[in-house]
């Protein structure tokens, strides 16, 4: 039997909304949010029957054409025509993943009942979820104000037998769709077109699916970190809580007590040493590490908030008769926090190129290139520089998208987020930084061969043992690129220790 999880106006947490996505969950609207929608559709309407006052969105065009008035026999061709013309995306297709995640946040946007949509769009929306139907998004193409109005356009284009979905693994129209599933297109009413395209799910997403993996990654770096610092000889001393007793910081405390935990029972670690210190990026693991730690609470917090909130336009609320044209799309407070979290990212990847550098570079006992026999082999020279790429193209992704604005709409919208170009900067250095991450393990792994017969603690050497089943020890030339692959694979699937 299928988990279901039911749609309310109650808090919808980060951990939940991967929980439902990962395991599979089907939706159902709870009769709270039944009756909120309900309720502000039918106040919208009686709205419309009774007032001579424009409503921006409702009874009038949109953007700079808010001062045009619609008449009533025009009102759903109007939400039609947003539809179609704000379709206007290309390049690269949202992954199906994020896709999902964006349908998920729509509805608990609608559900709160201050956007006037009707139950049969929520309800089909629910539908596509349900049944993994994902329409083709577009990574390019939204500002970010006005809400995420270009994807939010291709993502509700097959409610109405429009746009393109993929489904059951074929790619079809949604007038396919439509009939495949014996379905009617949704009749939108008036605002529903702005209610669907307006917000901020595009964002929002891309956001939540940034900070899952972040913190997942965040997670394997101290693992691989633990694993590198053993293979290089290191010290433990500035893992000791005393240090970081005096400079609390919160992540940093986590971390060092988190890499001291990992590193319980090493012999390596215990062994005399005839250096007094390690490199940066050995002995201020703490430091780093736990600045990503943090920086990574603090957007999943901002992102706490943005995932249970209205943020289409204008905002709908019956309980105290009002109908007010706003900013609740805009993107800035989440366009900033993603812009943070890619650096945080991209520094985590930074950090762990130099550690993997420090493995190859022929020093405290190692051979040049972790191979037995360099010279005739070239060993793990070239991973590194595959790193040293990667995480060069990660701060070129750094410039903050936040910090632009290009006026639109002819000057009616005249300060934009740019958030949506922050999602998907901060997408690929996620996927960068556990690219990197997989190549230090990698070196570590093969460093680790080389201080045998001592070994690292159960944690480590359970890690190495679950690794090595995948990708074995390189002791003469081969052909990389396959375990390099095998390596991220294995970061994505595998439980931690």
């Amino acid at each position: 039997m299928a988990n279901i999880h039911e749609i309310s106006a109650g808090h919808l947490t980060l951990d939940k909304v991967w929980e439902i996505l990962r395991g599979n969950y089907k939706l159902k609207l709870g009769d709270d949010s039944r009756k909120r929608i309900v309720r502000c559709r039918e106040y919208l309407d009686n709205k419309i029957a009774t007032s001579e006052t424009p409503i921006y969105g409702v009874t009038t065009g949109f953007g700079s054409l808010y001062n045009i008035s619609i008449g009533e026999d025009q009102l759903s061709q109007l939400q039609i025509n947003l539809m179609m013309s704000h379709a206007c995306g290309i390049g690269n297709r949202v992954p199906n993943e994020i896709v999902k995640l964006m349908i998920l946040l729509k509805i608990q946007s609608l559900s709160y009942g201050y956007s006037a949509c009707k139950l049969d769009t929520v309800e089909r929306l629910i539908d596509f979820f349900n049944n993994d139907i994902y329409p083709v998004v577009y990574m390019q193409g939204s500002v970010g104000a006005s809400g995420d109005l270009v994807p939010l356009a291709h993502l509700c284009l097959p409610l109405v037998g429009l746009g393109e979905v993929e489904y059951q693994g074929k790619l079809m129209s949604g007038a396919e769709l439509m009939q495949m599933m014996g379905w009617e297109p949704i009749k939108l009413a008036s605002k529903e077109g702005l209610a669907l395209l307006n917000g901020t799910q595009n964002m929002g997403a891309f956001c939540c699916w940034s900070i899952i993996q972040a913190t997942k990654l965040s997670n394997w770096a101290d693992y691989i970190a633990s694993m590198s610092l053993d293979a290089y000889d290191g010290r433990i001393e500035p893992f000791y809580h005393a240090v970081h007793a005096v400079r609390p910081h919160q992540g940093q405390l986590d971390t060092a007590e988190h890499i001291s935990h990992i590193l319980e029972g090493s012999e390596l670690i215990r062994q005399a040493k005839k250096h007094v210190q390690d490199p940066y990026s050995f002995r201020c693991i703490p430091q780093v590490h736990g600045a990503v730690k943090d920086t990574v609470r603090y957007v999943q917090q901002v992102t706490d908030v943005e995932i249970n909130a209205t943020t289409d336009n204008p905002t709908v609320v019956p309980d105290e008769d009002l109908i007010i044209s706003a900013g609740n799309f805009h993107g800035e407070p989440i366009a900033l926090p993603m812009d943070f979290l890619a650096i945080a990212m991209s520094e985590l990847a930074n950090i762990s190129e130099r550690r993997t550098y420090k493995l190859v570079s022929g020093t405290r006992g190692l051979p040049s290139f972790l191979v037995a026999n360099p010279g005739v082999n070239s060993g793990f020279m070239i991973p590194q520089y595959t790193a040293a790429s990667i995480v060069s193209q990660s701060k070129t992704l750094c410039m903050p998208s936040s910090a632009d604005s290009i006026p639109t709409s002819q000057g009616q919208e005249d300060h934009v987020s740019m958030g949506a170009n922050a999602g998907t900067k901060l997408y690929n250095v996620i996927l960068n930084t556990e690219r990197v991450l997989a190549i230090e393990l990698f070196n570590a792994a093969q460093a680790l061969e080389f201080r045998r017969p001592l070994k690292s603690s159960p944690i480590v050497e359970k890690l190495f043992e679950d690794y090595r089943k995948v990708v074995p020890f390189i002791d003469k030339d081969t052909v990389m690129y396959p375990y390099i692959a095998k390596s991220v694979e294995f970061l994505r699937t595998e439980k931690l220790p």
